[in-house]
């Protein structure tokens, strides 16, 4: 049983070196790299690029704010496709967070 444990542990951890490695960031990424992250087309990757003219994106928050089109659900896609904005994933809000706590 440990013999597997070790098995998927190590697993774990070359998949995710694997996708660290695959990460793109949007804001280094050329027009064609971009377009390689699932979802991505050339209607959004120009999108990109002419808000990035205007300066870097500082968060995934920038991102769905200034690029028309990008959305919770759509960040939640390019970032599982490996697209990054400055090194970091995009990470939904979570439920908990998004339902006001309770009176007591």
């Amino acid at each position: 049983m440990t013999t597997i444990r070790n098995l998927l542990a190590g697993l774990a951890l070359v998949l995710a070196t694997a996708g660290s490695l695959a990460a793109t960031d949007i804001n280094k990424a050329s027009q064609a790299e971009l377009e390689s992250i699932k979802g991505i087309g050339p209607a959004i990757s120009t999108r990109i690029l002419e808000e990035r003219k205007k300066g870097p994106f500082r968060d995934w928050a920038d991102v769905m704010e200034r690029v028309k089109g990008v959305k919770q659900a759509s960040a939640t896609r390019f970032s599982g496709g490996g697209l990054t904005v400055n090194g970091t994933a995009f990470l939904p809000p979570t439920v908990a967070a998004a339902t006001p706590a309770k009176k007591p």
